[in-house]
């Protein structure tokens, strides 16, 4: 058949919508980027907070209406929504035609192959089953890089987070899959790792019996065409001496760490149900910086949670304003069925939440450039991203730049490049969020 392909949310989405193109290549199915011209759709959806969840309702009505018109034939949903809302799906939205859950997607082919035969069923594999993976890659990131997802599920239970219910347990891929995975995407031509999971620090707690991320991390470093690893989703108090030493003595893996910490108020962080203090989070901070002193740390935040005070948001002001984070997102909290604190007292309106995220951006801001300034006259060495032809500049990352979420580094340089070149450069200006700067040449 031809099949048009729509993958929604995060970086862990787009490895398991990887793994489903190249079984539907692999079974002799072509992907089409025009959705009129396909016969079947496949959506590999998100239902974490109410915007994804609205963002994938609306993809699948909008490919509802397509089919009406008698061109689709068949709308396949996998992931996150139809895993969380199997029977509303069912229910309200007859025009799709086949559920496959989280820990199904490997039935894709077969799916296919079971619509164009009139047989249309559900599948919903168990929670408890060790997650898939391993499976051949059609990449949608540039060549030069790809996220690697090393664990499904989580055990942490935060109280506005609903993916242990619909995700299960923590289930960690076995590391020698992950090396055989890293090994065959190297020889593809990717250089840089990006790995992801709910949490990566406490990989292989459950299959080795010990934290295994640092050992995973010098298998992949082993790899001889691998130049890059990035770690991504490190919960604070998971962190430990070993991986530390690890980041910083592995020449491969990037001095950067993803490390969302949601807030620094102690009242709120317990109400999260965070394993956390303001003062648990100023010294894991400072520990970092101290063992490692050219680090850069990106962390998330939420601000509205129930019951957070004016002081509470002082607090993390505060905090944030003591802490200056390399990077920074900030999120509005969203209630989700489900969830504790979708119950909680002291539910905040929607103005105030805004209004306070607006106002932590508004001084991440301000942070993030003078930080900029400061780096004028720093070296980097970078990865090419593209060429802006109309401003005669290439795009282009360093270390602390991680795809999607952070800045570019745009380059001037008389050389023709093409991405995934690597090359040193020297800062020359500070551009807001981006840096600007010209290649150093060496005889």
């Amino acid at each position: 058949m031809k099949v048009f392909f729509v993958s929604l949310g995060c970086d862990k989405n787009t490895v398991d919508s990887e793994m489903m193109l190249g079984i539907l290549a692999e079974n002799g199915h072509e992907i089409t980027y025009e959705e009129k011209e396909a016969e079947a759709v496949i959506i590999n959806s998100c239902a974490f907070i109410a915007d994804a969840k609205q963002e994938s309702i609306n993809t699948i009505l909008e490919m509802a209406e397509l089919k009406k018109e008698g061109t689709l034939k068949y709308i396949i949903l996998t992931g996150c929504l139809g895993e969380r809302y199997k029977e509303e799906v069912q229910r309200e939205i007859p025009e799709v035609d086949v559920i496959l859950g989280i820990q199904s997607f490997d039935e894709i082919a077969q799916a296919l192959n079971d619509c164009a035969n009139g047989k249309k069923s559900n599948s919903f594999g168990s929670l408890d089953d060790a997650p898939v993976a391993g499976r051949k890659r059609l990449l949608t990131t540039p060549t030069h890089y790809a996220y690697m997802k090393i664990a499904e599920g989580c055990d942490k239970h935060c109280t506005y987070c609903i993916i242990p219910s619909f995700k299960g347990r923590y289930r960690s891929v076995p590391m020698d899959i992950l090396v055989r995975e890293a090994t065959e995407l190297a020889d593809r031509g990717v250089k840089e790792l990006i790995l992801v999971a709910q949490e990566t620090t406490i990989y292989g707690t459950d299959l080795y019996g010990k934290k295994s991320l640092p050992e995973l991390l010098h298998k992949l470093a082993a790899i001889d065409d691998i130049e890059r690893i990035r770690i991504l989703y490190c919960y604070p108090e998971e962190i430990n001496d070993e991986l530390i030493e690890t980041i910083k003595r592995e020449p491969k893996v990037c001095h950067y760490l993803d490390m969302p910490i949601q807030h620094a108020s102690d009242n709120i962080l317990a109400r999260m149900a965070r394993k956390t203090s303001e003062k648990d989070l100023r010294e894991i901070v400072d520990k970092l910086r101290r063992e490692i002193p050219d680090i850069c740390i990106r962390t998330t935040l939420i601000t509205g949670f129930p019951g957070e005070t004016s002081k509470d948001f002082k607090i993390l002001m505060n905090f944030v304003r003591d802490i200056r984070f390399d990077r920074l997102g900030v999120f509005t909290y969203s209630p989700e069925e489900g969830t504790p604190a979708a119950t909680m007292p002291h539910q905040l309106p929607e103005w105030i939440k805004r209004k306070r995220r607006d106002k932590l951006m508004r001084l991440q801001q301000s942070i993030v450039f003078d930080n900029n300034t400061k780096a004028v006259n720093s070296v980097y060495e970078v990865t090419v991203e593209g060429r802006l032809v109309e401003d005669d500049v290439y795009v282009t990352r360093s270390y602390k730049d991680a795809p999607g979420v952070d800045g570019y580094v745009f380059v001037h340089s008389d050389r023709e490049l093409i991405s995934g070149d690597t090359l040193r450069v020297r800062v020359t200006e500070a551009k807001g969020y981006d840096l600007v700067a010209e290649e150093i040449i060496t005889d």
